[in-house]
């Protein structure tokens, strides 16, 4: 049996809490959640501006203070880190065409497998920096842990390592304070990643399985083709046999391991994880009572 509790059913999908704060942490709160995860705490991240602004240290003195008041522990993640270099300002376009003008981004016929994610940030470390800088900022104003998408490798690691103690560096030279001890994990969403996951987990303190995108790579399935619905399958035993290995080669290294994407809420694999050994499941507002009221009925 996992030693998942109910204060770690973890909460996720709340990256538009600018526009709708209020309900989520009041959602939140009716739920009985403990942990206020902030999935997407910079959602404009291309907006380096506002990253570094006196305006995000005021929304996350606002977050955190209604977050306290209700009772809530305050957590923020990284979001995807440019893992979908989208913009939504032209909602009458194709996801996939709603590209950022300003970062010059050449039209990809499948950016899902493409340029995005670690692999801009590595290839643009200016703007990688600039989002370090900000989450080690904010890692002042509660606690943060920083996650890594779009990993194949453990030499991507090693370089966001060293970019990590370059910002580190600069922020002490400047006198910024920042909170040394950040955890730092990366997303689990490719098969590559699976398969190295038991080296990947000597370099990084947890594992997120990001099973919407491990899905659709495992399968050879794009999931925004309806042509391929009839055979796309999250339940998959081979998706599942992954999410399994992951999670035992991080149990064998000291870090936890949980799942975020569509599955984290499918309650039909809620027995099945807990007996996986998962540590964590993000879920959103919606879904954390029925999930938490399966987990309670299980011996």
């Amino acid at each position: 049996m996992s030693n998942i509790t109910m204060d770690q059913v973890a909460v996720m999908g709340v990256q538009y809490f600018h526009y709708t704060l209020d309900y989520y942490l009041n959602s939140m709160h009716r739920c009985g959640v403990k942990n206020l995860d902030l999935w997407g705490a910079s959602p404009h991240y291309c907006r380096l501006d506002y990253l570094t602004s006196s305006a995000a240290e005021r929304k996350l003195r606002e977050i955190r203070k209604k977050a306290e008041d209700l009772g809530l522990k305050f957590v923020m993640y990284t979001p995807e880190t440019l893992a979908y270099p989208y913009s939504l300002s032209a909602p009458e376009q194709p996801i996939r065409d709603r590209t950022i003008d300003y970062f010059d981004m050449a039209h990809e016929e499948n950016p899902a497998m493409g340029y995005r994610a670690i692999r801009i940030c590595l290839d643009r470390p200016e703007v990688f920096k600039t989002q370090l800088r900000a989450l080690f900022r904010a890692s002042m104003f509660g606690n943060i842990s920083i996650m890594y998408p779009m990993i194949i490798s453990v030499t991507e690691v090693k370089q966001i390592k060293a970019i990590v103690a370059e910002v580190k560096k600069e922020l002490t030279e400047q006198g910024i304070p920042f909170k040394d001890d950040v955890e730092q994990g990366v997303m689990i969403e490719t098969p590559a990643a699976v398969m190295i996951s038991d080296l990947l987990a000597k370099e990084v303190d947890f594992f997120s399985i990001g099973t919407n995108d491990l899905t659709q790579y495992t399968l050879a399935i794009d999931r925004q083709n309806a042509k391929l619905d009839n055979i796309y399958d999250s339940h998959h035993e081979a998706v599942l046999r992954m999410i399994q290995m992951v999670i035992d080669n991080a149990h064998k290294e000291g870090i936890w391991a949980g799942i975020c994407g569509e599955l984290g809420a499918d309650t039909t694999l809620t027995e099945r994880f807990i007996q996986m050994g998962i540590d964590e499941l993000s879920v959103s507002p919606t879904f954390v009572l029925p999930v938490r009221k399966i987990v309670r009925e299980l011996d």
